[in-house]
């Protein structure tokens, strides 16, 4: 079994199920007591907070690369960066370490694909679904996105840092979202991403008129492939 070097903390929230899901596929693909081979440094979210608010982002990649190397340096075989948004500085990351780098947006693209979809809904951060550096990699692969429109994201973004990453769940943000998936589904999405990895802490998928592609879970079934292969 090969080792996984997490980087967590943004929210922890999230980072823990990105430890529990591992851990638990772990053991039921292998049995017994097994459980994965991690290794994770978990950042104070505050402060990468700070730099995304203030454009800093050369900054945070650097931050964020160096525990990339520590967790190269500690005996990890790939690293997961736990979070949608800060893959805005995945090639920071990826030029600062030589063990494999799984992104998170290449594991979505193949699970749009493997389904036979064309046009999907992006949920996220205002930085995911307004920027190309996740949008893009979808595109590249022939997969049509669509974002809601200004206002909502505006909504979407408060709702994921002001109440997701703090722990809070409330039923008026739960449905703002599900609007946004009804209004997709309008528009001809095929399925919707959960673009951004406390999503899911929100919205129950069978409450989701579209199907929905969580990313966290889609990233742990990557890494669990190439931690087994």
């Amino acid at each position: 079994m090969k080792t996984a070097g997490l980087i967590g903390g943004m929210s922890w929230e999230s980072t823990a199920l990105y430890y529990k899901l591992l851990n638990q596929q772990v053991r039921e693909r292998l049995g017994g007591l097994h459980s994965a081979k991690i290794i994770m440094e978990s950042v104070d979210f505050h402060e990468i907070e700070v730099l995304q608010r203030e454009n800093q982002w050369q900054e945070a990649g650097r931050l964020l690369a160096d525990i990339a190397l520590r967790l190269e340096r500690g005996g990890a075989d790939f690293v997961l960066l736990c979070t949608n948004t800060m893959h805005k500085v995945a090639p920071m990351i990826e030029d600062a370490i030589t063990v494999p780098f799984l992104h998170l947006a290449d594991a979505t693209a193949e699970k749009v694909l493997a389904r036979g979809e064309k046009k999907v809904g992006l949920l996220g951060t205002s930085f995911t679904m307004e920027e190309d550096f996740y949008r893009e990699r979808l595109l590249r692969r022939g997969i049509e996105v669509i974002t809601p429109d200004a206002a909502r994201r505006g909504e979407i973004n408060r709702i994921i840092f002001d109440e997701l990453c703090c722990g809070e769940v409330h039923e008026r943000s739960k449905q703002i979202y599900l609007q946004a998936i009804d209004t997709f589904a309008v528009q001809g999405a095929q399925s919707v991403i959960f673009g951004c990895t406390e999503i899911g802490l929100l919205v129950p998928v069978e409450q989701s008129s579209l199907p929905v592609i969580d990313t966290t879970r889609v990233h742990v079934d990557a890494a669990l492939e190439y931690m087994l292969a």
